[in-house]
């Protein structure tokens, strides 16, 4: 194998390695050891490509805001209304952490960061506000409020499928049923069938 395809193997083994751990056991109860002995690579390999613990986490953490800077980028050039964006956004968010350990690792790191989670509120507060201006929320819906109740929703869903796994799209149809039957005007309700909601559809 050639060198640099050789040091690109060890690089993503330690990474991958990382990610595993850091979700199993938390990064602040991770030893540099377990890292070595999952990725199967020595100290010097791992000295080789990062100086520390704490530059594979930030490697982590830039790798998952690529992803999500990725899947913004593509949803909001689908031309979609902002509920639909928003709605779609977050069951891809929720799929990808589910299954890309690596992402989710990285994710649970960058969540220590207040204002990475500031972010996603945002993120999340524009797509509602826009939603309220076209009145595709329901006219009493505060959009402020209806972005802290998904946030908490989310998070909570993240923390509590730690102890109690369900499948992503369970988790995700779950939510957007209660969500969505609250919020949704009845005329974005007709004209999306397949929203996931429990809300009688009118006639």
């Amino acid at each position: 194998m050639p060198q640099q395809r050789r040091a690109q193997v060890t690089r993503r083994a330690i990474v991958i390695a990382a990610a595993e751990e850091f979700d199993r056991a938390g990064f602040d109860a991770t030893p540099l050891s377990a890292i070595l002995r999952r990725g199967g690579v020595t100290k010097g390999a791992f000295y080789f490509h990062f100086p520390s613990k704490e530059a594979v986490a930030t490697a982590l953490i830039r790798f998952q805001g690529q992803v999500w800077s990725k899947i913004w980028q593509r949803w909001n050039a689908r031309g979609l209304d902002p509920l639909r964006t928003a709605v779609e956004l977050v069951d891809e968010v929720v799929r990808i952490l589910e299954r890309d350990v690596v992402v989710r690792a990285g994710a649970q790191l960058a969540m220590r960061d207040e204002e990475t989670v500031a972010r996603w509120e945002r993120l999340l507060a524009s797509l509602l506000h826009r939603s309220a201006e076209l009145e595709l929320l329901r006219p009493e819906i505060d959009p402020v409020a209806a972005t802290r109740v998904l946030c908490a929703a989310l998070v909570g869903g993240r923390v509590l499928s730690r102890t109690r796994p369900r499948p992503a799209a369970q988790q995700t149809g779950d939510l957007w049923r209660v969500v969505l039957a609250g919020i949704a005007a009845p005329d974005w309700l007709r004209e999306n069938p397949s929203a996931p909601t429990s809300a009688p559809r009118p006639s």
